[in-house]
């Protein structure tokens, strides 16, 4: 097994988030038993599958235009990423907490999300789409 730094990693999870965070591409950096912790889903999501579900919804919703992340913190197997957008004229503010695991695959992903009208948003719009993907796929 190689082994990956969270660093490599965290470049890979860049450039998929870059590229529009599409399902196939989010899947091949997902750990098979990765888990989700969404800042308006009171339970952690489980599995890959619900979790590339979750974070492609989030890609099409919170990756905007606006979208930036404007700090990085990464030590031992884990990247504290927080970001800024704007949807429909909200200011959010939020954070990705990402684990890494030794091959550099995602185990555990957490967003959270300020203020309270962000998360009402957020909420809002990822519920719109998830439900379109249900739909669609």
């Amino acid at each position: 097994m190689t082994s990956m730094t969270a660093h490599d990693a965290l470049k890979r999870w860049h450039q998929i988030a870059e590229n529009g965070s599409k399902a196939s591409e989010l899947a091949s950096i997902m750990h098979e038993d990765a888990v989700f912790h969404s800042p308006v889903v009171h339970t952690p999501q489980e599995g890959r599958a619900i979790v590339v579900a979750y974070l492609s919804a989030a890609g099409q919703t919170l990756g905007n235009a606006s979208f930036h992340y404007i700090r990085e913190v990464v030590a031992d197997n884990t990247a504290v990423l927080e970001f800024e957008t704007e949807m429909d004229g909200i200011k959010v503010n939020g954070i990705d907490m990402i684990t890494f695991d030794e091959e550099g695959k995602i185990k555990d992903f957490k967003v959270m999300v300020r203020p309270l009208k962000a998360v009402n948003k957020v909420w809002e719009m990822m519920g719109k789409q998830l439900e379109a993907q249900r739909t669609a796929g």
